[in-house]
């Protein structure tokens, strides 16, 4: 059970590294939303529980997920929203080598219920050092910046 919803990015790290998917998915209620990098969305604890399952198990196996900056801002007495920079290391590409770093945006929705705090929704962010956007070409996306830096 998590006693404060600025709590649950650290909660989440700690399963990832204990390779604790059910603890995990416990963290979110059993209708929960939780949309990963490229925008797959899973709808509830299950299919969150299954999603972390297999990425656990094959190309994040080896990953060491660490907690930043947290913010918190309660929306009343029992929601929240927890934003929490994090490092991903040890990712496996394709080939089986070892990716590099990558730095991510977690937003946590949370209330607050018989359970303790809970995540109610999910979004995982990708952050891309010096870019504003992305542009699609083709199938490709482009991360951008359109700033001007004169």
């Amino acid at each position: 059970m998590v006693g404060a919803p600025q709590d649950i990015p650290h909660a989440f790290a700690a399963a990832w590294m204990a390779r604790d998917v059910a603890a995990l998915a416990a963290l979110c209620v059993e209708d929960a939303d939780f949309v990963n990098v490229v925008g797959i969305w899973w709808h509830d604890r299950g299919a969150i529980e299954r999603a972390h399952h297999y990425g656990l198990t094959t190309f994040f196996r080896d990953s060491v997920l660490r907690v930043g900056r947290v913010k918190l801002r309660m929306l009343g007495p029992d929601h929240a929203v927890v934003h929490a920079r994090m490092r991903l290391s040890g990712q496996r590409a394709p080939d089986g080598t070892v990716a590099g770093d990558r730095h991510i945006m977690l937003s946590f929705v949370c209330a607050l219920g018989p359970q303790g705090w809970q995540a109610v929704a999910v979004q995982n962010t990708d952050i891309v050092p010096g870019a504003e956007t992305q542009v699609s070409i083709g199938a490709t996306l482009i991360p951008q910046d359109y700033r001007d830096r004169t």
